[in-house]
């Protein structure tokens, strides 16, 4: 299973390397954040990338919920063994430097497992509360450790990643709408759906209306929110280190523009920047500082 894979990949590349095609292989916005980062530091949030790819790749690549499920429990045992001195994936001897360096907790890892697990168990949510700890385990947590990896000095710029992971993640879901509905899933507060007179139903046969527009604009507005909570929580003092988060935010807000213009048309297509543009905000956002 995962051991096997373990042994495929330890001897052909080195684990640094092993995460750098990993996360340069997903096209995410997030690589291009990392760029501009001193090496150390960057290694450590390309290591954190990497696990975050891999776990989610369990959920999204095993179509038979007990294989999944047996593989978080086995990554679940290899932070218990990265934190025993003895890592054996390539993505956790990677990340072994930055228990010390950067305060990588395996409390904050298993966390994010936590949320893999919910995505096995769970594919609808009642409301925002709900929705809302789920954002924290797969993007909240993540934001915390890639906090501690940036560098802060005020324990504030703490909120200001966790407000700004779950900004992310709500971008995501209205992104990936049209895409969890082929996989029988809302990420949609089932709520919001009704106050809005869209049923699920309506959802999982991707149909555009009126009161979908509306029901998505709704939950832009909220994403923003997130954004301007997490900028009004982040300390003049961190501002400058925490420029990859801001490097981010700047590409998931523009992305999310981009949907609203593009008339939230999520149910039928994947909204996304070229590699150019992504390119072009990360250097002006980096050097704005």
């Amino acid at each position: 299973m995962v051991g096997l894979a373990v042994a495929n990949v330890a001897g052909a590349v080195t684990p640094d390397e092993y995460c750098q095609q990993k996360a340069a292989a997903s096209g995410s916005s997030f690589y291009y954040s990392f760029l501009f980062l001193p090496p150390e530091r960057r290694r450590a949030i390309t290591a954190l990338y990497a696990f975050c790819r891999e776990v989610d790749d369990v959920v999204d690549e095993c179509s038979e919920p007990q294989l999944a499920h047996a593989k978080l429990a086995w990554w679940r045992a290899e932070i218990a063994n990265l934190f025993a001195g003895n890592p054996q994936h390539p993505v956790t001897r990677a990340l072994a430097p930055a228990i010390g360096q950067f305060g990588i907790s395996s409390e904050r890892l298993n966390e994010i497992i936590a949320g893999m697990e919910m995505d096995l168990t769970q594919t609808r949510y009642l409301d925002f509360a709900a929705l809302e700890r789920y954002c924290y385990h797969v993007a909240g947590a993540v934001g915390l450790l890639a906090a501690a990896i940036f560098g802060y000095r005020d324990a504030r710029t703490l909120e200001y990643a966790r407000q700004l992971g779950t900004a992310f993640q709500l971008t995501n879901i209205i992104r990936d709408v049209g895409e969890d509905a082929r996989k029988s899933r809302i990420y949609l507060p089932l709520e919001d759906l009704r106050r809005h007179g869209v049923s699920a139903a309506d959802i999982l046969a991707r149909r555009h209306s009126e009161a979908f527009v509306a029901l998505m604009r709704e939950q832009a507005r909220r994403a923003e929110s997130f954004y301007a909570r997490a900028m009004q929580a982040l300390p003049a003092v961190d501002r400058r280190a925490q420029r990859p988060g801001l490097i981010m935010a700047a590409i998931y807000r523009a992305l999310l523009s981009e949907i609203e213009r593009d008339g939230f048309k999520v149910l039928a297509q994947r909204v996304s920047l070229t590699p150019m543009r992504k390119l072009w905000i990360a250097w002006k956002t980096w050097v704005k500082g």
